[in-house]
């Protein structure tokens, strides 16, 4: 066995008495150098590392399980998203798994996970890809030399990308697997080359532990103002999370898994993992410019000659993405951490076009909405969707990622509202005048707008009038913003077609509610009115 760098572990403890070659806790140098080498990947004109994933262009959920033991079976919610397996089944997966790994090449990572020295976690992830962990290392918290030294982890992972599940023989649903073993520390992904499963197993991991120590996490942005004001952007995919929090005015101190604990707010990661599809320095310069050597850049198709990339081919997928270190972002927050936030905002890409463009929210519909986890799917982006949009509802705006039962967060995310007195908004950053196909999306500079008044507390000393379906309290006005697009019905050239369709989504939101009967009464009564 091989160890090209120096560590006091051994990974024996983990079945492999006799591994290949063991790269452990390279820099990014040595990993870029790994891969191209390796053929893994190639560099692009602007120095960054691109790598194409095969089949699996995004997390493959239905086919995540986690070992039901006798500690966590009345504590997570079980179904279709937390599905569970016996520990005989995981045993006898990571047994095949650690035989394919004798003797193999592998690449291991010593890093935190959570930037607040009360809560971080250590852990470890074993890949067999250079790319794999160079992509860990830029999105988890780094580990100072000594750390690494000393470390033991709390929670493993091994990615083998090459090798796959047999349904036959290992009871699992197809060739991939992600198996999470909350009780023994140890996560087994295989047959994907997507490199967010990795990252994302890990943040589960955090939304089930924390919560017994009083930390809420969250799927979320957050960002910092001059004088101290810290923001928060919920939101799922394509609703503008990461770009509206990459704002020149601030400071940025994560874009997508943090904790809300005692001292503020903490980031999970210590890089950015940032959607890329049509990304453009005029819009978007900080995450344009954080695209360097160093960061990881996935399914960008990439001139084969002069190696230029093209962000506006959707070809391989429209879930493009660049992983890089939060210092790659002009202005971030190196630390990790910032106070208690002043102001939160949740974002909904609306494809009905029906959502007020911004809304102040009450304590009671902030629970609403955030239990709801509203946006939309678009027609033509994924196999089955036809012709209209489809409401997105994902609980937590994040319901992938949370293995406890939805009321548990909602309950302490009101909590915390109420105790630090945070201003809760509805950014709709979605279509206008129209559906999908019909409207308009609205302009990224009036968001933005839209955003800095909220943040500010602009917006709180401006008249409201309520939204008579929705019962959301709209501002009459906002600097920056044209008054009629802040009124979403006089953007529609027929208004009686947008009470229909407004009156469809707030039914939409009705039926998916009956999932949390356990709700608090206040927070059912604070929905839309279909009729």
């Amino acid at each position: 066995m091989a160890i090209t760098a120096a560590s006091p572990h051994s990974l024996a403890d983990l079945g492999f008495p006799n591994p290949g070659s063991v790269h452990w806790n390279l820099s990014a140098a040595q990993l870029v150098e790994q891969a191209t080498a390796r053929n893994e990947a190639i560099l692009a004109s602007n120095g960054a590392l691109v790598a194409t994933t095969g089949f699996h262009t995004g997390r493959s959920p239905k086919d995540k399980f986690l070992v039901r033991t006798a500690q966590n079976a009345s504590r997570i919610a079980w179904g279709k998203i937390n599905q569970p397996i016996e520990q005989q089944v995981f045993d006898r997966f990571r047994a095949r798994q650690s035989a394919y790994l004798q003797g193999r090449e592998v690449f291991v990572l010593d890093a935190w996970a959570g930037a607040d020295p009360a809560h971080r976690l250590p852990i470890r992830v074993i890949t067999e890809y250079a790319w794999h962990a160079l992509f860990a290392m830029q999105l988890f918290r780094r580990m100072t030399p000594q750390e690494q030294a000393a470390s033991r982890p709390a929670f493993t992972v091994i990615s083998t990308p090459k090798f796959e599940a047999d349904p036959a023989v290992d009871g699992l649903r197809s060739k991939t697997a992600i198996l999470v073993d909350l009780e023994g520390g140890l996560i087994l992904i295989a047959g994907t080359e997507y490199a967010g499963e990795i990252k994302k197993s890990i943040f589960g991991v955090l939304n089930y532990l924390l919560p017994q120590q009083g930390v809420f996490p969250m799927h979320c942005s957050a960002n910092i103002g001059a004088a101290g004001d810290v923001a928060i952007f919920f939101g799922l995919s394509g609703t503008g999370k990461t770009t509206l929090s990459a704002d020149p005015e601030r400071r940025l101190i994560g874009d997508d898994e943090h904790g809300w604990g005692d001292s503020g707010v903490f980031n999970f990661e210590g890089g950015c993992y940032a959607k890329c599809i049509n990304l453009s320095h005029k819009f978007e310069p900080q995450i344009w410019n954080a695209i360097r050597f160093g960061s990881v850049v996935e399914n960008v198709v990439v001139d084969p000659v002069m190696r230029v990339p093209d962000y506006t081919d959707a070809s391989l997928t429209e879930n493009t993405r660049a992983a890089y270190p939060l210092d790659f972002i002009e202005n971030a927050v190196p630390e990790g951490v910032g106070g208690q936030p002043k102001a939160i905002l949740l974002l909904s890409a609306d494809a009905f076009g029906v959502l007020p463009p911004i809304s102040m929210l009450t304590p009671e519909q902030a629970a609403y909405y955030f239990l709801s986890g509203y946006t939309s799917k678009l027609a033509g982006t994924e196999i089955g969707l036809g012709d209209k949009p489809e409401p997105d509802f994902s609980l937590c705006f994040g319901a992938p990622f949370f293995p406890l039962p939805a009321t548990v967060y909602s309950r302490m995310f009101r909590d915390k509202i109420a105790q630090h007195h945070a201003r809760v908004y509805l950014v709709n950053t979605g279509w206008s005048g129209g559906p999908y196909g019909v409207g308009q999306r609205i302009s990224l500079p009036h968001t933005r707008a839209m955003v800095r008044a909220a943040i500010s507390g602009a917006l709180e000393k401006v008249e409201t009038w309520t939204d008579p379906i929705f019962g959301l309290h709209v501002p009459t006005s906002c600097p920056g913003v044209p008054s009629a697009v802040l009124r979403p019905r006089d953007t529609w050239q027929d208004g009686a077609a947008y009470d229909q369709q407004a009156r469809e989504l707030a039914k939409k939101f009705a039926e998916n509610f009956t999932k949390f009967p356990d709700a608090d009464p206040d927070v059912r009564q604070a929905g839309p009115r279909s009729a």
